[in-house]
């Protein structure tokens, strides 16, 4: 099996790509499958975050684009400036757009969002959201040192 021990930055055409979820997009060591049904193993010097501009670099040189997968989500529209605030209170990764936030869907978050007045509905989208507290990366602190290519 090929294996990805590296992880480039990439906007040109790649040979394949591999559809995660936000979650999925958290890893070090891990059997992934492409788009194309090609099987691959990523192994990683550290638990890693991946993004949309992302590729793993296989040792046989091909490059494989991480893309964002549909993922159940909800989106919150409302008192945005006020919602944002607890939403990232409570630590829960949140993307912003100007139709709304989204969050990953979760009762127990959908409870306190409906509680604030919120308008919360059940929607399936690609998830990236907001980089941590220095613009990019999980708030975990992905400190983005792999190559860029």
């Amino acid at each position: 099996m090929t294996v990805a021990h590296e992880i480039i930055h990439f906007h040109g055409t790649p040979d394949d790509t591999v559809s995660l979820t936000y979650d999925a997009r958290l890893l070090r060591r891990k059997k992934l499958i492409t788009d194309q049904g090609v099987p691959f193993l990523v192994d990683l010097a550290q638990t890693t975050s991946v993004t949309g501009h992302d590729a793993f670099l296989l040792t046989d040189g091909r490059k494989i684009a991480v893309i964002a997968a549909d993922e159940p989500l909800m989106r919150v529209t409302g008192d945005l400036t006020r919602l944002a605030w607890h939403i990232g209170n409570r630590h829960a990764p949140c993307a912003i757009s100007d139709d709304g936030l989204f969050v990953q869907r979760e009762k127990v978050m959908r409870s306190m969002l409906e509680q604030l007045g919120a308008t919360v509905e059940d929607v399936t989208a690609p998830f990236t959201p907001e980089g941590g507290a220095y613009g990019h990366g999980r708030t975990m602190g992905h400190d983005h040192s792999h190559s860029h290519a």
